[in-house]
């Protein structure tokens, strides 16, 4: 029987891709990394990939210690739902209106701007049980919202004559008891973005992480394939 039937083949490239997120993720230096690499490539057994990976952090403990996860917004941040309020209105007309730090958002928030903008940043924010929505609406203005890596999101938007962006390259396995922020809504000559971040982080130091984590990536794969 060949490697490949025997699933050895394929379950080699699993252990490789999780040894480049833990590596990427500081759970382990280089040379531990390298060792590894060097030992899943040598391996001919499931049990010894298998044994590659039995010291290191499952998916979720990897994604809740990550550095970048931050502290707020996952399911640690829940509050009861007696603490968190109905509704909640921001509206901005021409200027400007935010929330941030460690607030308490309601269970349906209403965030308009009408040239001018809103912010919510939701990186320390803590949420109630279950669906936190955002109903989003700009004309002629812009409403940002950011959010931790480990946030679990949805959104269904639409922009008429502007935009209405999300973009996101997090890796994250739904935990039905973690709270979701599900943001909807409208735009029109104006934009909605939301922005994922690390606590602290501005729009440009996440730039420039990212890029920074994307190259490290194709290099350890580059590396990998050669």
């Amino acid at each position: 029987m060949s490697e490949n039937s025997g699933g050895v083949g394929e379950r080699r490239d699993q252990v490789v891709e999780d040894l480049m997120e833990h590596f990427a993720n500081d759970v382990m230096d280089l040379t531990e990394f390298e060792r590894r690499l060097d030992v899943a490539n040598r391996s001919k057994t499931l049990e010894e990939l298998n044994a590659l990976l039995t010291d290191l952090p499952t998916s979720g403990a990897l994604m809740r210690s990550s550095k970048l996860t931050p502290a707020r917004g996952g399911s640690a941040a829940v509050v009861p739902s007696e603490d968190v309020r109905d509704h909640s209105l921001m509206i901005a007309v021409c200027g400007g209106t935010s929330r941030k730090g460690r607030w308490v958002p309601a269970r349906r928030n209403t965030a308009i701007g009408i040239m001018g903008g809103v912010q919510l940043d939701f990186r320390e924010a803590m949420l109630g049980p279950g669906v936190t929505e955002v109903n989003v609406f700009a004309m002629w203005g812009a409403v940002e919202i950011i959010v931790p890596p480990e946030m679990a999101v949805e959104v269904d938007g639409m922009a008429i004559l502007g935009g209405f962006d999300y973009e996101t390259d997090t890796v994250l396995n739904r935990d039905p008891d973690q709270p979701l922020l599900r943001v909807k809504g409208l735009v029109v000559m104006g934009g909605a973005e939301i922005a994922v971040r690390l606590p602290g982080e501005s729009a440009r130091d996440a730039k420039k992480r990212k890029r920074i984590e994307r190259r490290e990536l194709r290099e350890l794969k580059s590396n990998w394939d050669g």
